[in-house]
């Protein structure tokens, strides 16, 4: 064999291990990238500023950043007043809706909102309609209105929104299965099987009865009269005599400036209703009136009746959403 086929041949071995040598780099550093990304690598790549992702991340940047959690819920305690903070949630439908619901729930939040009517308006319709916490925010509206649930009922089906009545549930129970309620009821017992409690609700009507408060400054004048005298005469078989006495009289006179009050009063409908709820909660205590928030699970015969009898007397039951405690002074 000749030098040049020896040279030949050794450069076409050094080639093939060189190539090989390649080969196993490249495969090397996918593997060892695919591990790195899936483990330990995560959080820098996402920190990166990768230049395909800067034009995404700018615009971002220009439609306005998303709020953390905690600046959601500090949002209601930025303004003085529920209007105000409404009317600031409500710009901020043209950049981020999601943003502006989250600001408006912190006003609902952070501040006595009782503005029903601003809630229910053109501008926050769509939102009432996709957003599945909107029945919430709308029962705890109502609750710090005073939790008149008969007054509020018809002003949220003008707007068709769909949350009824428990009246209405009882009378059609197959047209109103699985549909969101709205009642106020009071906490009468609660009974735990299975670590799932069950409270017997009752529901109760708002009402309200008149007083007069006083208001102002109000006088009193006491005063009394003394009159006396004597008298001089012939009295018969007595022969002359003096008779003397005196007659005392008062008076009273009172002035005050009063008005109307109206107190609220709750009554019972003569409605009740079994609510399930996931795991027991102490605030929801027996005693106690609550706006409730729930889903209509069909009526239950009671224990006292049969399922096959049509005449059984029922129970509605319910699966409970939430619930809020009703404001004590009444909104119109």
């Amino acid at each position: 064999m000749s030098v040049i086929q020896k040279m030949s041949k050794v450069a076409a071995r050094s080639g093939a291990a060189l190539l090989c040598a390649v080969a196993m780099v490249g495969c090397g550093s996918s593997r060892h990238t695919h591990t790195t990304v899936d483990e330990a690598s995560a959080k820098p790549l996402l920190a990166e500023e990768r230049p395909e992702e800067r034009p995404t991340r700018a615009a971002r940047a220009d439609a306005g950043p998303v709020p953390s959690r905690p600046d959601e819920k500090a949002f209601g305690a930025r303004y003085a007043t529920p209007a105000q903070c409404e009317v600031a949630a409500r710009k901020l439908l043209a950049t981020s809706r999601d943003e502006a619901w989250a600001a408006l729930k912190s006003c609902v939040e952070r501040t006595h909102f009782t503005l029903l009517n601003a809630v229910l308006s053109d501008a926050w319709y769509e939102e009432l309609r996709v957003r599945p916490d909107a029945a919430q925010v709308l029962a705890q509206v109502v609750a710090q209105r005073g939790g008149s649930v008969d007054g509020e009922l018809p002003l949220l089906h003008a707007r068709k929104v769909p949350i009824f009545a428990l009246s209405a549930a009882v009378a059609q129970p197959e047209m109103y299965k699985g549909r969101y309620l709205l009642l106020r009821a009071q906490v009468a017992d609660v009974r735990t099987e299975d670590d799932k409690p069950t409270v017997w609700l009752v529901e109760q009507g708002l009402g309200s009865v008149e007083r007069e408060q006083p208001v102002g400054y109000s006088t009193r004048r006491d005063s009394v009269k003394v009159h006396s005298g004597a008298v001089d005469g012939n009295v018969g078989l007595l022969g002359p005599s003096n008779l003397g006495g005196q007659i005392s009289s008062s008076e009273q006179e009172v002035s005050s400036s009063t008005m109307p009050r109206f107190d609220n009063i709750t009554d019972e409908t003569g409605r009740e209703a079994l609510g399930r709820m996931p795991k027991a909660d102490p605030f929801f205590a027996p005693g106690k009136d609550f706006v409730v928030l729930a889903r209509f699970d069909g009526l239950r015969v009671t224990s006292s009746g049969e399922e096959d009898d049509e005449d059984a007397p029922k129970l509605p039951v319910l699966t409970i959403v939430s619930y809020y405690a009703p404001h004590p002074l009444l909104v119109y």
